[in-house]
């Protein structure tokens, strides 16, 4: 059911929206996670050091789609927020187009460039087959992606977080069902597995549409709704276009680093591969207080409800701080234990690496924190252009970085890249958020 955050406790409605959230994205990091693990433990290291090759491009496909899908409902909750409902579902019936050119765009492109992609990023010879093929089978799948991303910001928009998280789940224990059946019944390897994560969002995704039809009478869009409407495809796009860039420059980001890696070996990409799954999995309810963040300040924005914004703003940032201590104290004392979850005994080579990635980035994840909820504040205000900026930087700082130390530090190096770019975002966003929360509280005094 739809739910409006414009009055009510700021905090409570955060919270309430925000658990769904943390429990969904935990599930839809266990899609890539679980993954690993079966690849990593059935088949070995150089497996599960081409799922670590194909992952920087898999992230970024998820970077895109994820970022064309919540700018395009920047709008939707706007809308819903000023309960202008006729507006709001032609901006649904809109995004979606949008939606479905992006994903042609992006799957050709990527049957396109994926040779030349790899021999940019150092692919190992001995990786670059099965790599190849998770990719090509990903990109070929992209549609389902696209709709599971693109069908739950709309439910976000309109204030349900929950309703995508239970399918989410019931899609995850496919995931995992598939996967085993198709690497150790039918021995397909690495292919396998990215065959089980196509189906596992499809299905995610094709039990959203028929949820929102039967639940939600608000979304069932006519003829009229689906008129296509130039300058109102213009305006999408000024938000679709920017968040979309900026997540994929953060994806970009992570494909370079992960281009450093690859000149260390297999046994350094299988390392930092568990590093990096491990962090993401820690980091599920900073983000999924970035997503919340979002939601409400698009409806908030929509009804012009500014100091809303700044008191919902200033309590995620302090909780968001809290749960970056909780994350690194539990990583910096357990890591060891959390990555065996992923190797198989005797590569105490492997286990070294992604540790050393581990304890360079644990102390820097107070700045991340401030990432997801000062980008996502702005985003729902619609000012696309400030995320994209600090993507911007944050691409620049990561691969400077990751370069210049690689030079006399090695990987050692490449593991400080992300924290120094999560430092130079933070403060971007800071000062940028209250220059633009300001200048809307002006216009709003003016009017």
């Amino acid at each position: 059911m739809e739910k409006s955050m414009t009055s009510g406790n700021s905090l409570k409605l955060l919270l309430t929206f925000m658990v769904p959230l943390i429990i969904g994205n935990i599930f839809q990091q266990m899609y890539s996670i679980s993954d690993i693990i079966i690849v990593g433990r059935t088949i070995g290291v150089n497996a599960l050091a081409s799922v670590g090759a194909a992952a920087p491009i898999f992230m970024l496909l998820v970077m895109v789609t994820m970022g064309m899908s919540n700018g395009l409902t920047v709008l939707t909750g706007q809308f819903f927020g000023a309960e202008d409902y006729h507006t709001m579902r032609r901006s649904v019936a809109m995004s979606m187009m949008l939606s479905i050119a992006a994903v042609i765009v992006l799957a050709v492109g990527m049957f396109i460039v994926i040779d030349p992609l790899l021999g940019m990023m150092n692919v190992p010879e001995i990786l670059y087959e099965d790599t190849r093929s998770y990719i090509l089978i990903v990109a070929e799948g992209l549609w389902a992606m696209m709709a599971y991303n693109f069908f739950s910001a709309v439910l976000r928009a309109l204030g349900d977080s929950k309703t995508p998280v239970a399918f989410l789940i019931f899609a995850t224990v496919i995931n995992v069902a598939l996967a085993l059946l198709f690497i150790m019944r039918f021995g397909m390897g690495v292919p396998g597995s990215a065959y089980a994560l196509v189906m596992a969002q499809g299905i995610s995704a094709f039990l959203c549409v028929i949820y929102m039809w039967k639940k939600f009478p608000i979304l069932r869009l006519q003829k009229s709704d689906w008129k296509w409407d130039g300058q109102f495809a213009v305006r999408h796009l000024k938000m679709g276009l920017p968040m979309a860039g900026q997540f994929s420059i953060l994806g970009i980001g992570i494909l370079l680093i992960q281009s450093i890696t690859n000149s260390f070996g297999p046994n350094t990409i299988a390392g930092f591969t568990a590093a990096i799954r491990v962090e993401q999995l820690a980091l599920q309810p900073m983000a999924s207080f970035g997503i919340a963040m979002a939601a409400f300040s698009a409806q908030n924005y929509g009804a012009r409800q500014f100091q809303r914004i700044r008191e919902a703003v200033k309590k995620c940032s302090l909780i968001a701080m809290a749960f970056a201590f909780c994350a690194g104290v539990l990583i910096f004392f357990f890591s060891e234990n959390i990555i065996g979850i992923f190797i198989e005994e005797g590569n105490p080579e492997v286990v070294k690496d992604a540790l050393l990635y581990l304890n360079c980035s644990v102390p820097f994840y107070f700045f991340l924190s401030q990432v997801f909820i000062y980008r996502s504040a702005v985003q729902g205000m619609g000012v696309g252009m400030v995320p994209l900026a600090s993507a911007l930087i944050e691409l620049g700082m990561r691969t400077g970085v990751a370069k210049f130390l690689a030079v006399d530090w090695g990987y050692r190096g490449v593991c400080y890249a992300s924290p120094v770019a999560w430092v130079a975002g933070s403060i971007f966003l800071f000062f940028a958020y209250h220059y633009f929360i300001r200048f809307f509280e002006r216009i709003k005094a003016k009017a």
